[in-house]
């Protein structure tokens, strides 16, 4: 991991093309892969894209 592939919730939610409220929802209902560092929550994109993946296979009938 690099630390240039951690987004913080504003590069997140433009990367998903949701609001920064989803993004906390998502965060307090634990739905969303995340780190807390220094009191401050990024995103690995790899693991996103692990999420968003995983999150369209089971969406399939």
């Amino acid at each position: 991991m690099s630390y240039q592939d951690l987004m913080t919730i504003e590069e997140l939610a433009d990367y998903l093309r949701v609001t920064k409220r989803t993004v906390y929802d998502w965060l307090k209902k634990e739905k969303i892969p995340a780190l807390k560092i220094v009191g401050q929550w990024r995103f690995q994109k790899d693991k996103i894209d692990e999420w968003l993946e995983a999150a369209l296979v089971g969406a399939k009938p």
